[in-house]
């Protein structure tokens, strides 16, 4: 059984950084054009199928983090109950909660340059400067999920520690990822201006240890058959 778990949690931690990674690297990453309203907008219209496709990409990714916080609970338990409840607590709040709300940004970005008939009482380039207000919502949105993912990461980095199954290092490297997102989310409220650093630092943070434990996972439920 605990063969399988781990390597269910790999797979859908891979499919979640998959998901992730499309959404907010390639989707809102190459379409948003921050600070110009105008060129935003001709992106999301010219391109409104991939547009949208960046919410079901992050409404499957929340889904699937769901299961991986239920999945990781009775995985570390054992090593700190309270523990390992408050760490599948603040993931399913970060993701599951606060980023799917997250997601009605996203989707009114593109809905207030549809074309609805009750929006006609806005010139059109208040209806592209929305669209941009809707988008840098949806990235404040994002950044708030991240403080309550990053404690996560660093909650499970710990449980890690204590762990027998998991070398340290991915311990190790989960904290590092977790003080990444903290960084992020409390540094761009705190200090605007070096959004690009903080982007950088959780970006690298992130790979090194999500990624690891992912392939950690998978690795060690196929040994263990």
């Amino acid at each position: 059984m605990q063969r399988r778990a781990y390597r269910l949690t790999g797979f859908f931690y891979l499919l979640v950084i998959i998901c992730a990674g499309l959404s907010q690297g390639y989707i809102r990453g190459t379409l948003v054009v921050p600070g110009d309203a105008a060129a935003t907008a001709a992106q999301i219209l010219g391109h409104g199928g991939l547009f949208r496709m960046g919410i079901t990409l992050d409404l499957v990714a929340f889904l699937l983090d769901v299961v991986i916080s239920m999945m990781l609970y009775p995985m570390f338990r054992s090593y700190g109950k309270t523990l390992a409840l408050i760490s599948s607590a603040l993931r399913l709040i970060a993701h599951p909660a606060i980023g799917s709300l997250n997601l009605l940004h996203h989707y009114m970005a593109a809905e207030v340059l549809g074309g609805a008939g009750f929006l006609t009482v806005f010139e059109p380039a208040q209806l592209e400067a929305l669209s941009l207000l809707f988008m840098q919502a949806h990235t404040y949105g994002y950044l708030i999920a991240g403080a309550f993912f990053g404690l996560h990461c660093l909650l499970l980095g710990i449980q890690i520690f204590r762990s027998t199954e998991i070398p340290n290092l991915f311990g190790a490297f989960l904290l590092g990822s977790g003080a990444g997102y903290v960084i992020e989310t409390f540094g761009n409220f705190s200090l605007p201006g070096y959004e690009a650093y903080t982007a950088l630092i959780v970006g690298v943070a992130a790979a090194i240890g999500e990624v690891s434990l992912t392939f950690y996972f998978l690795i060690k439920g196929k040994r263990a058959s």
